[in-house]
């Protein structure tokens, strides 16, 4: 399922390309190469399951992972989505699963490492935010 866990690497010039950290600094980027570890997994490995207490959330560097409601496909998610901060910012069982579709690599934030990304930088803040309200929308237009 989940391979090696290691610390990120090559802190701003890792993260630049990365849809989700567009406009941050470089300073930006290497704090959070700093607070994130690096984590790859296999096709099919399942990175949170609906209703289970969550204690990380990932952004996704390379691959994609499916995301199911209900066991049934809402959407596929590739390099720069970031998945499972819903349960970290409200505290609540995940609202999703979320199982990989190809080999991933991934940036993991537990809880400590999220709580401080958010504390830290404002811009990160703002982006999980605004990632929120759109998906409050989504559901709500379902």
């Amino acid at each position: 399922m989940f391979g090696k866990r290691t610390k990120a690497e090559n802190g701003a010039e890792h993260l630049r390309g990365l849809a989700f950290f567009e406009g941050f600094t470089d300073a930006d980027l290497d704090r959070i190469a700093e607070l994130a570890e690096s984590v790859e997994a296999e096709s099919g490995a399942v990175l949170m399951e609906q209703g289970r207490v969550g204690q990380e959330c990932y952004v996704i560097e390379s691959g994609q992972a499916g995301v199911f409601v209900a066991e049934e496909h809402v959407v596929t998610l590739g390099p720069g989505s970031m998945v499972g901060e819903m349960a970290l910012v409200d505290h609540r069982p995940r609202t999703a699963t979320v199982i990989t579709e190809t080999p991933v690599r991934l940036l993991a934030f537990d809880t400590k490492a999220f709580r401080q990304l958010l504390g830290e930088m404002p811009k990160a803040e703002e982006r999980i935010h605004a990632l929120l309200a759109d998906r409050l929308k989504a559901n709500q237009a379902d």
